[in-house]
């Protein structure tokens, strides 16, 4: 073996999943649900012959969509210590058994000591908006339709106030578990503007439930004039998530990439 295995009888996979969530209540796991990570896992099964779960970089909420997400799983090596399946065959295997909103882009092998989650260091997401009076019907699921003018400098300007280390809880929903720590790190927000089509980048070491959606709804408040370019800080002071703005619609939001060491 080439060092890459998880043990001496296991191999460790990791595949890169792009879908569009529109269709489905999330990536996580739910009881009597349609979720990313149910279709995946039934196409391993079929594939491997071996039920089981695997572990994803992130919980995408219903509705959202991913070009990037990341997930990894082990599977018993063959009797003679071979791999099952060379990992530049395992998209086009899998891919026969999801659906068409969801494809398996990449796959390689990794060390036992990677994980999909524990061992990233960042996020990219980026949020979509349709700004014109009417929308783009091949961009509806993918696109907040946004049809008021927007001050995007005002945007601009109070989104690098988002930019740094400091509590997020403002930003972020209730969620059904209790988070701790709601500390989070931003190294990125930034707006790109290609005609009417509004991209917000947003890079961080980790994101509460609903933060990016929480920060994109308020700076497009600020663009309509709703609250002053520098409400962001005030807002952020206040740790409590009435104080700060609307939450965008989930359709918007897609899991751009993510940072692992390499």
């Amino acid at each position: 073996m080439d060092g890459t295995e998880s043990s001496s009888s296991h191999i460790r996979y990791c595949l890169t999943i792009s879908y569009d969530g529109t269709q489905y209540a999330g990536w996580q796991w739910q009881l009597n649900a349609n979720t990313i990570q149910l279709n995946v896992e039934s196409a391993i099964e079929k594939v491997f012959q071996i039920p089981l779960r695997i572990h994803g970089c992130s919980r995408t909420d219903t509705g959202v969509h991913a070009l990037g997400m990341m997930a990894h799983f082990d599977i018993p090596l063959k009797m003679d210590g071979s791999i099952p399946i060379p990992p530049q065959k395992l998209p086009l295997a899998l891919n026969r058994f999801l659906p068409l909103d969801i494809r398996i882009t990449h796959a390689s092998i990794k060390p036992s000591d990677f994980h999909a989650r524990f061992s990233a260091w960042g996020k990219q997401y980026r949020y979509f908006i349709w700004n014109h009076p009417h929308h783009n019907p091949l961009m509806r699921s993918t696109t907040w339709h946004f049809p008021q003018s927007l001050d995007i400098r005002a945007m601009r300007l109070a989104g690098r106030d988002f930019i740094g280390t400091m509590d997020f809880r403002s930003f972020a929903n209730l969620h059904a578990y209790p988070v701790e720590n709601t500390i989070r790190t931003v190294f990125r927000c930034s707006i790109r503007q290609s005609g009417p089509l509004l991209t917000f980048i947003i890079e961080g070491d980790g994101f509460l439930y609903k933060m990016c959606r929480g920060m994109v709804g308020t700076l497009v408040q600020i663009g309509i004039g709703k609250f002053p370019i520098s409400a962001v800080r005030s807002m952020l002071a206040e740790k409590n998530r009435i104080a700060a703005g609307q939450t965008a619609p989930a359709h918007g939001l897609t899991l751009w990439k993510v940072f692992y060491d390499h």
